[in-house]
């Protein structure tokens, strides 16, 4: 039976959704990790993308499972 929504599968689409907010957080960190170790400065541009990267990873690793794990499965 459909719910509200349609057939959502909220368990495959938590945990899909953390990984995408644990790789961006991880791309960002350690990208800025490595660029600080080759030797040279990065522009500010990268800095920020880098940076944002983190944040925006850090944010969906942390609201997607109260979004799609715990919120909209209740409002079914």
């Amino acid at each position: 039976m459909a719910g509200r929504y349609g057939n959502v599968d909220y368990a495959t689409l938590t945990k899909r959704s953390f990984l995408l907010g644990v790789a961006l957080f991880a791309i960002g960190g350690l990208g800025g990790t490595a660029a600080g170790a080759m030797g040279g400065p990065l522009p500010g541009w990268e800095q920020t993308l880098l940076f944002d990267l983190e944040l925006v990873g850090l944010v969906i690793a942390l609201v997607t499972p109260f979004l799609f794990g715990i919120v909209l499965p209740l409002t079914e």
